[in-house]
């Protein structure tokens, strides 16, 4: 037997709070679960600060990896099998693009991200097709087979059928996340009936669409990931903690430039500071790595890196004010003179953050991002964009949501010892008093 199509002697099954059981019967499957590359994923937490919100919080990018492989398996072998329109040789790409499709995912994901201006999506490419474990079990199943999963998972694949199961805006991840998310910080938002969704499910030429019957269930996912976005996402106090988590990153960063000795030497964040990521150094950040750093850090002569880690570490977060950039940008600009005034540098403790999100759009011609949009099958047989028929998708079709807030120490507003009289009036300011 050849290689993609060999399978283990005994199936193996992991047990899944989600989904009871993910069945793993392909040996490259498995083969690819036991690389050093994946099995990283172990200690990158799927949703970065929010266990400081929500202590159940502390699952990883690998259980989700699992997730949304376990979802892809059961369309491929239950829901597509015998279908005309279903290429069974498409069944292992669609398996590894959709265990591959978080691979390159850094400690503490996005904020980590924003700051040395990198990209998860080109570290999984690299990942993916470089010198690592993944591709050598790649490369065994076909020479270009790491190319193909890879634009798959980029989106650059011309099969649009397998790429619609990974990324659209109704997919196999954002099924996994959104019910997972929901289990491990014990909201009921995230939850909804994906087992009718999977039954409604039909390929096409191009993508996955919908029986109309099943349009309920469709649109009751849109609201559930509507609801966990602003309840879990985008909470002010998960935004609070990447606030500093961001402000560390860029604090060390600076000291690095300005030649500060350091007790503890970052000798993991060398190529990031110096703009030279490597793979093979990327690979080895998880967020144990940085977390020690954290800890160590704690212990600086340099009083802003030195209170940001203990802030983090500790909990001790910083307080927020809603606030509207429109209306309240010359507030701002008099409280950053204040905060200098009174001796706080307003690059590391007053911070506007915004969140953002569209719930549901179609695809606009000339827009610079492309929507695939959710599709019904009619009765008849026709094809119908969901928002045509759902009026509750209709409602929130092409709405962005935009909310900011407004970060700060509360503790150091309140410590009278220095500038009483400055600090009263950023209170004031802030509505504290």
């Amino acid at each position: 037997m050849t290689y993609p199509m060999e399978k283990l002697r005994e199936e193996k099954v992991f047990k899944d709070p989600v989904h009871r059981y993910v069945h793993v019967r392909d040996r490259v499957i498995w083969d690819l679960i036991g690389t050093k590359e994946f099995q990283r994923l172990r200690r990158i937490k799927q949703l970065g600060t929010t266990y400081l919100t929500f202590h159940g919080a502390e699952h990883s990018r690998f259980n989700h990896s699992l997730g949304v492989y376990e979802i892809v398996r059961r369309i491929a072998d239950d829901v597509f099998k015998g279908s005309p329109e279903w290429n069974e040789e498409d069944r292992l790409l669609s398996l590894c693009a959709a265990l591959l499709h978080d691979l390159g995912h850094g400690p503490f994901s996005h904020s980590f991200e924003k700051v040395f201006d990198l990209d998860h999506e080109y570290f999984t490419r690299a990942i993916i097709l470089g010198e690592t474990e993944v591709n050598k079990v790649l490369s065994k199943v076909s020479k270009d087979f790491p190319k193909k999963v890879a634009e798959v998972i980029a989106k650059t694949s011309k099969n649009k059928l397998v790429v619609s199961l990974i990324s659209s805006q109704i997919d196999a991840d954002r099924m996994d996340y959104l019910q997972r998310d929901a289990y491990f910080t014990g909201v009921s938002y995230g939850h909804f009936d994906m087992e009718r969704i999977l039954r409604v499910m039909q390929p096409t030429e191009d993508q996955v669409v919908f029986k109309q019957s099943g349009m309920h269930a469709v649109e009751d996912y849109i609201m559930s990931r509507y609801q966990m976005y602003w309840q879990v996402y985008f909470h002010p106090v998960t935004r609070s903690a990447e606030v500093i988590l961001t402000k560390i990153l860029h604090r060390a960063k600076q000291l690095h430039e300005t030649s500060y000795s350091f007790k503890s030497q970052p000798v993991h964040f060398y190529s990031m500071f110096n703009g030279e990521m490597k793979l093979q150094d990327y690979i080895k950040l998880d967020e144990a790595v940085i977390l020690y750093y954290f800890q160590m850090w704690q212990e600086e002569e340099d009083s802003i890196l030195r209170d940001l880690c203990c802030r983090f570490m500790n909990r001790n977060l910083y307080k927020y004010s809603e606030f509207d950039p429109a209306k309240e940008y010359k507030k701002l600009a008099e409280l950053s003179i204040l905060f200098e005034r009174a001796g706080i540098d307003p690059d590391y403790y007053l911070v506007v953050d915004s969140s953002s999100d569209l719930p549901y759009d179609f695809y606009r011609p000339g827009e610079e991002e492309e929507r695939l949009p959710i599709q019904l099958l009619m009765k008849k047989g026709d094809i119908r964009e969901l928002s045509r028929e759902s009026e509750i998708v209709d409602a929130i079709s092409g709405k962005r949501r935009t909310d900011h807030k407004l970060y700060y120490p509360a503790d150091f507003l309140y410590d009278d010892s220095s500038e009483p009289a400055i600090k009263k009036e950023i209170r004031r300011l802030l509505d504290l008093e």
